[in-house]
């Protein structure tokens, strides 16, 4: 009896696992190029919101606000999302998922950005 009540004690919750998964995250694969022109540069876990935000940074054709709504890419990240099967466990606890694209040549400004929630992706 005293096991289990110390192996529950030891259990993450699901903040805390989140929290933990973006900083490996971040700290082993970022930066990296995910395609050409796309770079994720960190993977943020924001407790207050339960939201996982990836920052991305853009460069080439890709660079441009207009090219980036034009291609759809928020209709293109929301199917990736509901097709994700590394994110079940997020979905299934209702996080939201924010994208932010930054641009390489204008060093500071945001690309795009967008949230799903719950409501988006199920």
């Amino acid at each position: 009896m005293m096991a289990a009540l110390a192996l529950m004690g030891c259990q993450e919750t699901m903040d805390e696992r989140c929290a933990r998964e973006t900083r490996e995250y971040t700290e082993k694969k970022c930066p990296a190029q995910i395609i050409q022109g796309v770079t994720i540069d960190s993977l943020v876990y924001y407790p207050d919101s339960r939201t996982l935000t990836y920052y991305f940074t853009a460069e080439g054709i890709i660079d441009d606000a207009e090219a980036l709504k034009e291609h759809d890419l928020r209709g293109m990240m929301l199917k990736e999302l509901r097709n994700s099967t590394a994110m079940k466990d997020y979905k299934d606890a209702g996080y939201n998922f924010g994208y932010v694209y930054y641009s390489t040549k204008n060093k500071g400004t945001r690309l795009f950005e967008t949230t799903f929630r719950k409501k988006d992706y199920q």
